[in-house]
């Protein structure tokens, strides 16, 4: 549990200025890497007693691309810091101009428990480089992680800069939240939480960025390559056993190659993680007991085509295909966040559409065609927070690219300068010389309304 004297100390550390000089910055964020690289196996096998993941599956999506951001950072943080020149306008000539990339001051950082690691870690990068103190709030539904985390930021991190708080985050974040004034708050989680963030965070004016979730749909034309579709819906969906935002929350299949995909689909799920998923060593576990309950709760709601075992006791749901599945039907309204697919025929992208349109602005959408005009046509029909065509969810993995959502998948972005730009301010800077000083400015200013409007005009 915090204690607001703590947060205080953060706040007379940052007012020090300790933490703005680029020199500084450099040296932390080389300080992370170092330390995250020294528990590596440890992450690993705390990834794997959490969420049953592999060292592969844990480099990829965990430790890869956090290593991978922090590189970026480190590479371009100088260049990111650098201030912006921008015009003058007529009226302020001869000023000159300029945009100051400021830190915010004090942040908190809430991440979830689905990828415990990369989605704390890869947002407190992005604060470090702007400058800032942070508060740490790991998931506590990832304890093995939490631990190996905390190894990591209190070995190298004096508590003044970087504070790693444990705890029931329904107790612990009000606390924080209702007690001190952040900067900037950043929250990675279900969207029904990140109201409850938001409304807090409102009470004091304190922005936020949310990363949350939704249902993100996969639309499978006639003319896609069918067999490729197959391996990338399948990866992806199922990966961490289906718990990821960015993973195709249902799937939109045109009648005419139906059969066809759910036939490589299933042939494919076999190839990837065997006929005994709960032994492959590719393929993960539930999170807990409240999250296993919930998901096979949807497998009564249409369909088995594929998949549909369980063991409770080992948190594991087979990898599940679902048709005939209602419109109203549960499956279809909520984020499934687990290994169970939906899939809808449609014959007509109004049809398919219509499908969409109940659940709007998902934060991702996935479009499998060979069509630039179908393509075209797809992204400019649905707004999303993120798309990828002929792909699913690897939009997510490129620092390059912004990452966030919008309406009730999120606000605000982040991921490589991105990260940088979400915990920094942009101070406009004007600086106006003495030596000429026209009268003009001044009143009187009866006489002046042409000469004004030609000036601004």
């Amino acid at each position: 549990m915090a204690d607001i004297t703590a947060l205080e100390k953060m706040r007379q550390y940052f007012n020090s200025r300790i933490t703005q000089p680029y020199v500084f910055r450099k040296e932390q964020l080389k300080k992370l890497k170092t330390s995250i690289l020294s528990h590596e196996q440890d992450l690993y096998d705390a990834l794997h007693l959490d969420l049953k993941k592999s060292p592969e599956e844990s480099w990829v999506t965990e430790t890869g691309m956090v290593i991978a951001e922090l590189n970026a950072a480190l590479k371009n943080l100088r260049n990111w810091m650098e201030p912006e020149r921008a015009a003058t306008n007529l009226l302020n000539m001869p000023s000159g101009s300029r945009v100051l990339k400021e830190p915010l001051g004090v942040v908190l950082i809430i991440g979830p428990w689905n990828y415990p690691f990369q989605l704390l870690i890869n947002p407190l990068i992005g604060a470090m480089a702007a400058g800032n103190c942070v508060i740490l709030k790991p998931s506590e539904f990832a304890p093995a992680t939490d631990k190996v985390m905390k190894k990591i930021i209190e070995e190298v991190f004096p508590k003044e800069y970087i504070l790693y708080v444990q705890g029931d985050g329904a107790t612990v974040i009000p606390q924080m939240m209702n007690n001190f004034t952040f900067d900037h708050v950043f929250f990675t989680g279900s969207t029904t939480v990140g109201k409850i963030i938001y409304k807090m965070a409102a009470e004091r004016l304190v922005p936020v960025t949310l990363e949350l979730g939704g249902k993100s749909p996969c639309v499978v034309e006639k003319d896609a390559n069918v067999q490729v579709a197959a391996r990338r819906i399948v990866m992806t969906k199922f990966s961490n056993a289906g718990q990821m935002c960015v993973a195709p929350d249902y799937l939109l299949v045109h009648e005419s190659v139906k059969d066809k995909l759910l036939t490589a689909m299933k042939a494919t799920i076999g190839k990837f993680f065997t006929d005994k998923p709960e032994e492959s060593y590719n393929y993960g576990k539930i999170i807990n007991e409240k999250q296993f309950n919930r998901i096979t709760g949807y497998l009564s709601q249409g369909t088995i085509v594929h998949g549909g075992r369980v063991d409770k006791e080992k948190l594991f749901i087979e990898p599940t295909i679902l048709t005939d599945v209602p419109a109203d039907a549960s499956v279809m309204k909520d984020e499934i966040f687990g290994p169970v697919l939906p899939v809808i025929p449609f014959n007509t992208t109004e049809e398919a559409k219509a499908v969409i349109d109940k659940h709007p602005n998902p934060l991702s959408l996935y479009i499998y065609t060979s069509s630039k005009r179908k393509e075209n046509k797809w992204l400019e029909a649905v707004p999303a927070g993120g798309s990828c065509i002929n792909n699913s969810s690897w939009h997510l993995t490129n620092h390059h690219l912004p990452f966030g959502g919008r309406g009730l998948s999120g606000t605000g972005c982040y991921h490589g300068k991105y990260s940088f730009e979400t915990f920094s301010h942009k101070k406009a800077v004007m600086k106006t010389p003495t030596w000429f000083d026209p009268n003009i400015k001044y009143p009187p200013f009866k006489g002046k309304l042409k000469l004004f409007k030609w000036v601004i005009k």
